[in-house]
């Protein structure tokens, strides 16, 4: 039996890919003491074994998956990391170049003290660092080093051993230094931190009042009262009745007609007045003084709830709150603000960029309003332009294969690199003219996790008949290193940000897991935190993590060779 099925894999070694993938996502998520593997070290392990079984794979497979991967990556990133090398991300660019530089030193100078060889030190950087990109471009340019081809194979295999030895303790290791030893090394209290922060950006006014384009999402309703004689509402125009308080007039029946309400409407006695906004407020401000009438035909009106894409530059910066003062904001409520597909919190001193995604729900003529100020309306969808990511991963990877000669070995970007590159330009040409090159969310996280599985389960099981000497070999050496590498510029990274560019503590330790690209690390600060608040500061570094992490990776064959 056993016989039987080492040969159907080996006959169809497609099969062992995805039996690879299957497994690592049955297991990766499993927890042990709040931590887990992950699906992609829990995919190459997984495929390491399946290795042993002796199976070849074209290499060409692991290729073109991993350059999809690569070019999803840049284009999710690529508006962030664009908007990095203007003036206003100065600060948050430089914090991150600073914790990347010790991010390529630290690892640098642990494999030249363990005497690693220089696949094991390549893995070893991009385990340490939990940068899986990595492993792919050290590889492209391992195989551009003009070595004999059973040398090449040699370190390339070397690569995945390393990487699982490490990536482990990469992973958990920032994660406890982050949320864990980082407040108090420099002595705060990061839940007391965030409620400041929070309340600074207007979060008990928000809950209070009502103020910000955000505030009122809550339990949103509409709610249809009779507007009686002497009533406080008549005579002075909609937008002025309850001032600071979004609730909104949206259409009235007078005289038996149904009118739609705009900002200037004056309210008459007699009115049956449909009203939108928060539960609360519509049941403490108006339920009281005002009696609810019966009125199904003004509370049948069309609403939408759409995902918009911001591409207006004259919002980029702008609060919520600020959003919230604009004359299209009337009737228009958010529930949700993501950036780099990570929820922020929503409060009305949060910034907005371009780029971001807003979901904004309403009347369906508000909504129609709203978006055409905003940016575009990223409706939901099937489809992906894929002739836009054919064309950009081709010239992007055309462009990668220019070289030039340093040293007697030639430089380039690689096919990889410059499907990054290409995914970065690309990435933010969208939300400059959105009415190309549509890459739906799943569609982007599809690429991004099918793409890099598959590379890590070719790799694995490539690598998997010498992955246990390998490991007998190494391991131990790699493991203690990678605990240096892994700890050293995350403890620094906490000290520079607070001491040097002075980042509020709330915001900190997401931009020191944002530089790091360890989400995983940002969902305990969270935790640790009890906010949403850290994530506020996690986009720009992550962008520009992100990016320079994976080409770290060519840095460090190209230094240790």
């Amino acid at each position: 039996m056993i016989d039987w099925f080492v040969n159907i894999l080996r006959t169809y070694p497609e099969l062992a890919v995805f039996l690879a993938i299957g497994i690592g996502f049955l297991v990766g998520p499993w927890k042990f003491m709040g931590f887990s593997l992950g699906s992609v070290t829990g995919t190459l392990l997984a495929a390491v074994v399946i290795g042993q079984a002796h199976i070849d794979i074209d290499s060409a497979v692991k290729s073109t998956f991993f350059i999809m991967f690569i070019f999803a990556v840049g284009y999710g990133v690529g508006p962030q990391f664009m908007r990095g090398l203007k003036v206003d991300g100065a600060r948050e660019v430089f914090f991150a170049l600073s914790v990347l530089a010790l991010c390529l030193i630290v690892p640098l100078i642990s494999a030249k003290v363990a005497g690693l060889e220089l696949g094991y030190a390549a893995g070893f950087y991009a385990g340490s660092q939990t940068i899986s990109a990595a492993i792919g471009v050290a590889t492209d340019q391992i195989n551009q080093l003009g070595l004999p081809a059973d040398e090449a194979q040699k370190y390339a295999n070397q690569i995945p051993v390393a990487y699982a030895v490490t990536y482990i303790y990469g992973t958990i290791g920032s994660a406890i230094i982050l949320a864990k030893i980082g407040p108090r090394l420099i002595g705060v209290d990061l839940v007391a931190a965030c409620k400041e922060y929070e309340a600074k950006l207007g979060g008990a006014s928000a809950v209070e009042t009502g103020d910000g384009i955000v505030s009122a999402y809550r339990a949103i309703e509409a709610r249809a009262f009779e507007i009686p004689d002497g009533s406080d509402l008549l005579g002075k125009p909609v937008k002025d009745l309850l001032p600071g308080v979004r609730i909104y007039a949206e259409r009235l029946r007078r005289d038996g007609k149904i009118i739609e309400v705009d900002a200037d409407t004056v309210l008459q006695a007699g009115d049956v007045v449909m009203f939108s906004g928060r539960r609360g407020d519509l049941v403490g401000l108006l339920e009281t003084s005002l009696k609810e009438a019966d009125a199904p035909e003004l509370l049948s009106i069309p609403s939408e709830k759409l995902d918009v894409l911001i591409t207006n530059k004259d919002l980029h910066g702008k609060t919520l709150g600020e959003l919230g003062k604009l004359p299209v904001a009337r009737g228009v409520y958010v529930s949700k603000l993501s950036r780099n597909m990570l929820e922020l919190p929503l409060l009305p001193g949060t910034e907005v960029h371009r780029g971001d995604i807003l979901t904004i729900l309403g009347s369906k003529r508000h909504v129609e309003a709203a978006i055409a100020e905003i940016g575009y309306a990223d409706r939901p969808v099937d489809t992906t332009d894929l002739a836009f990511v054919g064309w950009g991963i081709f010239i992007g990877g055309l462009i990668g294969t220019l070289a030039i000669m340093m040293g007697g070995f030639p430089i380039s970007l690689s096919t990889t690199g410059g499907a990054l590159l290409a995914g970065l330009v690309l990435g933010w040409l969208r939300t400059v003219h959105p009415t190309f090159g549509r890459i739906p969310a799943p569609s982007l996280w599809l690429m991004n996790t099918l793409g890099l599985n598959v590379f890590i389960a070719v790799v694995g099981i490539s690598a998997g008949p010498g992955f246990v000497a390998g490991l007998q070999q190494a391991g131990i050496a790699l493991l203690l290193w990678g605990i240096v590498a892994t700890s050293l510029p995350m403890i620094f990274s906490v000290y520079v940000g607070h001491y040097v560019f002075k980042f509020h503590p709330a915001i900190l330790f997401g931009a020191c897991a944002g530089a790091r690209t360890t989400t995983a690390a940002l969902g305990m600060i969270q935790e640790a935190a009890q906010s949403r608040i850290p994530a506020l500061g996690y986009g720009m570094p992550y962008a520009i993590g992100n990016t320079l992490l994976t080409i770290f990776g060519m840095v460090v064959v190209l230094i240790l060779s």
